[in-house]
Order: structure tokens, then sequence, then C-alpha cells
């Protein structure tokens, strides 16, 4: 969930774009100079590793990620902060009672793009680009025209023990079935309607008929690249993460009397999210240098994660414990089902989805506000205080010192 940052965080913030190593600057470093690098970054992290997986160790670990992510959107924000302000609402402008969302689906070169990206930046972890199948979204209040929240899904990873644990499928019904899984891989509200618990209303929404139907049209009919099979025009379950755990957002969301996430169990803690941008350019240039053919393979269709491949063989070359890539910090799992029988459809037992479970946008909403978000209004006082625009403005005066709204 998005968060204030506090002073210290801010603090690297005002530094420039130009004292970070862009992903492209590695080309020019000799061999020696990047196996250095590698090191220096490889041993200062074993000194800096977080023993608890407390919140603030976990944002502290993603901060060199976020603060080249931010440096490099300077431009961005500079060009089209002004004209995105009005979509962020003022407290004055929003009645709990009366919010209305609507999802939109985002086209790419657009100004809903282009929203999305900069709420985005709002996130105190870094927000994923998916891979294989993705689609963006913008949830909208109808009532003022402000912008609620965002969220996209996207193809699940392939190995997810508490996921498969849950389901009870083979390797082989996974291989088959798993494309009748998606994952919200990035999901939240912004400020201030994030004070008002408004992060349920975007995760109810990613369950929503109209949210299916919308993801679906674009893929249905097509081959898939890989496996040269037609795409589905239906979804059996959707899952999502939580970055510190078990999360506040899915705790006791139901949607429906049929529909609610489950917590299924955690990761094991491996990725790749610790490896700062310059870093990885290094490793992948030291396989450049190898001649590797990993160095190259970051292709839809190459195998399952070509980062952390990279970063696991360019580890061996120097003779590093490539158990390294295991940062520490598991994620929690939710599932939401998206069909009653989705266990016996996902394990091969039965051939159709019963899709009785799923409510529309605008019953969720009813539900939603009803249980979580005018209660909230009533009850704390502090989003009555909160503006949008002078929030994300503060975000991006951190980044380099100057006014962008």
């Amino acid at each position: 969930m998005p968060v204030l940052m506090n002073a210290g965080q801010k603090s690297f913030f005002a530094m420039s774009s130009a004292t970070f190593i862009s992903s492209h600057s590695a080309n020019q470093i000799p061999a020696d100079d990047l196996e250095v690098m590698i090191r220096n970054w490889y041993y200062g992290r074993a000194l800096q590793h977080a023993s608890t997986a407390t919140k603030d160790a976990i944002r502290d670990a993603h901060l060199a990620h976020r603060r080249a992510i931010l440096a490099l959107a300077i431009p961005f924000v500079l060009d089209h902060g002004r004209t995105l302000h009005p979509w962020f609402a003022d407290a004055s402008e929003i009645r709990p009672s009366d919010i209305e969302p609507a999802i939109i689906p985002i086209r790419s070169e657009t100004e809903h793009a282009r929203l999305f990206r900069l709420a985005s930046l709002w996130w105190s972890v870094p927000v994923s680009h998916g891979f294989g199948r993705r689609q963006r979204f913008l949830v909208i209040d109808k009532s003022n025209s402000k912008l609620i929240g965002i969220f996209a899904l996207g193809d699940p990873v392939f190995n997810l023990g508490p996921r498969d644990r849950t389901i009870g499928w083979t390797a082989r019904d996974r291989e088959l079935r798993l494309r009748y899984v998606v994952d919200a891989f990035v999901l939240g509200a912004v400020p201030p309607y994030s004070s008002l618990l408004c992060g349920k209303l975007v995760a109810a929404l990613t369950t929503a008929a109209e949210t299916e139907k919308a993801f679906c049209s674009v893929y249905q009919g097509r081959r898939t690249f890989i496996r040269n099979k037609r795409e589905n025009a239906s979804l059996a379950l959707l899952t999502t993460s939580a970055v510190f755990g078990r999360s506040s957002v899915y705790a006791r969301l139901t949607v429906n009397s049929r529909l609610r996430f489950q917590f299924v169990g955690v990761t094991k803690g491996y990725g790749h999210f610790h490896v700062p941008p310059d870093v990885f350019a290094a490793m992948v240039h030291l396989l450049e240098t190898k001649k590797h053919p990993y160095a190259h393979g970051n292709r839809f269709g190459n195998g399952p994660n070509w980062k952390i491949r990279v970063i696991r063989v360019a580890l061996k070359i120097l003779d590093l414990d490539v158990n390294w890539l295991n940062h520490g910090f598991p994620r929690g799992v939710y599932i939401a089902p998206l069909a009653e029988n989705y266990q016996k459809f996902l394990q091969g037992k039965e051939r159709h989805l019963c899709k009785g479970s799923q409510s529309s946008v605008e019953a969720i909403a009813d539900a939603i506000k009803a249980r979580w978000i005018v209660p909230r209004s009533h009850r704390r006082e502090d989003w009555k205080e909160t503006s949008g625009p002078s929030v994300m403005n503060e975000i991006f005066r951190s980044i380099s010192g100057t006014e962008k709204f």
C-alpha cells in the first residue's frame, strides 16, 4: 500500500538522476570493473542484509530500485504532471456514500496510460511491469471524475507453491491450465481514497465480471506464442501477493457470500528486486563478455524469469553464492476463486467452469461502501485533511526539489 516517506527516505530523492548509472552505461565499463561493481554490491548487501522482514526493512530493501525509477521519471513528471494533476482528488471533493467506481481498461500512449504511470510512482515498493498477457486498469470515481486507484492483471508465475498446493494440481495440470489463472500484479488506491479503505474496493473490483470480460476480450481466440493454443475466454482463479506478508487490504475481504480473498501462504523469498539496475546492467554486460546466451535472452518464450537466470549465472561466474537471490522477504499469497469449481476444473476433473460467484462493478461497490468505506469515513476524520494533488506533488518535489504540478 502507498505510504508517506519519512525524512530519511526523502533525502536521497533530491539527488539528480545524473548521479545514477543508467542501464546502458555498463557497456563502456571494462570487464574487471564490472566484476568490482558486482562484488561491491554483493558484499555490501551481505553487511546490510535484514535479519527481520519488518515493513521498514522491506521498504529500505527496495530503496535503490525505487530511487532509480523516480530519477528516470523526472522528465515524464515535468512533461505531464500539470496535465494529470486534475485527476487527483482533494478530500473536499469526495462524498464517501456517493463513490461510484468505473473500471477503465487502458490503451497505450493515451492520457489514461500516462495517469497509470504517474499514479504507480506513489507506491513505496516499485510497481512490477508484469509479463505475458497484461492489461492495466484505472478505477475512476464517476461522482467527481477523480482517480480512486489502479490495478493491472497479467500472467501468473509458473511455480508458486502456496497457490499450487491449494489447487492440488499436478505439474501436467498446471502446464495445461495455468492460462485460466490471472495475477493482479498491481493493485491499490491513491490518496485521499486510500485513507477511506478504497484499497479494498480496488481489490474487490479485480474480481468483477466486467473486469474478466475486458481482460479476456483482448486475448480471446489468439494463439499463444509458446504452446500455439487458442486463448480461453474465461478465468478460474485470480491471485495476488502482498509485499508485507499478510495484508490488511485482503483481510476479511468478502465480495459476496461465495467470493472472498483467501490467504494461502507465503513465498520462499527469492527474487531480484534487491539487485539495483546498474548492478544488473553490469551482470548482463559481464555475460556479454563471456558470450553467454543469457545476455540476450530477454525475449518472451526463452524460459522463465530472464533476470533471475542472468543474476544466477553472473554470480556463478564470479564464484559467489547464488543463494543470494533469496532476499529474505517472503510475500503473502492470496487467491480469489472466480468459479465455484475452480479446483476441479484446474485439476482437469471437470470440463466447464461454474461461473456464478462473480458480481458486477455496481454490486461490489455497494457492498464495499456499506461494509468498509462509509463506516471508515465516520470513525476517522484524518482523510478529510488529505489533498491528493498535494501529496503527489510533495513526493515529486522531493525528487529534484522543484514544483511539478
